[in-house]
């Protein structure tokens, strides 16, 4: 069944997942999830992803996510900021600090997928895909 919002789903997995501890999250692939897994990778949230037939109709990703060593949550929230039905654009003097810094903005700049810490130094805007904390 076609879902009207990948990214939506993507975040809702993870979300699930790490509220049952699960260590091992699967999901249907594609470039946008790949690079927002790869950002997530980059910023210390999970541990690491895997790709299996890219470019075909059965293309999995798997991402490894991480806990604390008493097996707390490193993704205490993920969330979905712009939505099919409600876009958030931001320019770059008004891109968003999530937790004061210590969670992660995902935005769609015309650079490409990039972090709020990224689009600061930039100077670039764009829509805002995320929060992670």
């Amino acid at each position: 069944m076609p879902v009207s919002d990948p990214i939506a789903d993507m975040f809702t997995r993870i979300r699930n997942a790490t509220k049952v501890q699960s260590p091992i999250v699967e999901m249907p692939a594609s470039k946008t999830k790949v690079q927002i897994a790869k950002l997530l990778q980059s910023e210390g949230f999970i541990s690491s992803l895997e790709t299996k037939d890219l470019g075909s109709p059965e293309q999995k990703m798997r991402l490894v996510l991480k806990y604390g060593i008493k097996g707390e949550q490193v993704i205490q929230g993920i969330k979905r900021v712009s939505r099919p039905g409600l876009r958030v654009y931001r320019s770059a003097k008004r891109v968003p600090k999530v937790y004061g810094g210590l969670g992660v903005a995902i935005l769609s700049t015309s650079s490409g997928l990039m972090t709020d810490k990224e689009a600061r130094k930039q100077k670039v805007g764009g829509e805002i895909l995320g929060f992670v904390w």
